[in-house]
């Protein structure tokens, strides 16, 4: 027995494979409004980040200018919050070298990048250490270990001083100075 108009037994058309008199594109597409705050409802987002994301469906020159000035005044686009997310996110694995790359790709102000920084760079010896110790937890018995251990750690993104200080120190050791 054949299903719906000649189909195979078993399989089933739906009102979207049987519908040929409307394409994908004859739906109307979501407003830039929309678009932007279905991206913020996801994470924070900096108004750079909004720009290069809705860009490619800005209908008229300046559109997007606009919509984005009038999410700011309504306090939906803030650089404050997205740092504070970052921070949240990426400090308890990440050094204060990548932290603060992340934030400059994302287009915060140099301002709160400084600011920022200098929070992290007070906890990077205890940071860095917490991530040494989750993922090694003893002191490299071969220049090769040490090798891939400093690799690690500098890829977190951690600062050569201070990777040098966790690995010259023995785990679990008070030499935070």
């Amino acid at each position: 027995m054949m299903s719906e108009r000649g189909a195979k037994p078993g399989t089933y058309r739906t009102a979207r494979m049987t519908d040929t008199t409307s394409s994908p594109n004859a739906a109307a597409s979501p407003s830039l409004k929309s678009r932007a705050l279905r991206l913020l409802a996801q994470r924070e987002h900096t108004r750079l980040e909004l720009q290069q994301k809705l860009s490619p469906y800005e209908p008229a020159p300046d559109e997007l200018n606009s919509v984005l000035d009038r999410l700011e005044q309504a306090g939906l686009i803030n650089e404050s919050r997205v740092l504070a997310s970052v921070l949240y996110r990426r400090s308890a694995q990440r050094g204060a070298v990548r932290i603060t790359n992340e934030l400059q790709q994302k287009g915060v102000s140099p301002a709160l990048i400084a600011q920022a920084e200098a929070e992290l760079k007070t906890t990077e010896v205890s940071r860095a250490r917490a991530v040494w110790q989750k993922k090694f937890g003893t002191v490299a018995a071969t220049a090769q270990e040490h090798a891939r251990q400093w690799r690690f750690m500098s890829g977190r993104g951690f600062d050569a001083g201070v990777v040098r200080q966790i690995l010259s120190a023995h785990p679990g050791g008070d030499d935070e100075a």
